[in-house]
């Protein structure tokens, strides 16, 4: 493999440290709800909020391997945007009356 292409996006291992990331995120609203009663997430919010950071982190991974390294950046955009609009959709229900 050449080294210029043998970079993390590549490697298959990145969807462990993709799996470990979402579960520490995941850790951050677990503890909360130990300390505040203010956070109040059941296990139907944990699995949504995990499927949707595993799976928007993955599907940025293997768009991102088809794409030009110039244009990650941009696709990494547009997959936040993505990510932003789902989570703040399924939370208050902007548009749609999907958090409501």
């Amino acid at each position: 493999m050449n080294p210029k292409t043998n970079g993390l996006i590549s490697q298959n291992n990145i969807f462990i440290w993709l799996a470990l990331a979402t579960v520490a995120i995941l850790l951050i609203p677990l503890i909360a709800m130990q300390f505040s009663t203010e956070v109040n997430w059941d296990e139907t919010d944990f699995i949504v909020m995990g499927v949707l950071l595993f799976g928007m982190s993955s599907l940025f991974v293997l768009v991102a391997r088809k794409v030009p390294r110039k244009r990650r950046l941009l696709v990494g955009g547009i997959f936040f945007m993505a990510f932003l609009y789902i989570w703040v959709e399924l939370a208050v229900g902007v548009f749609t009356n999907l958090g409501s």
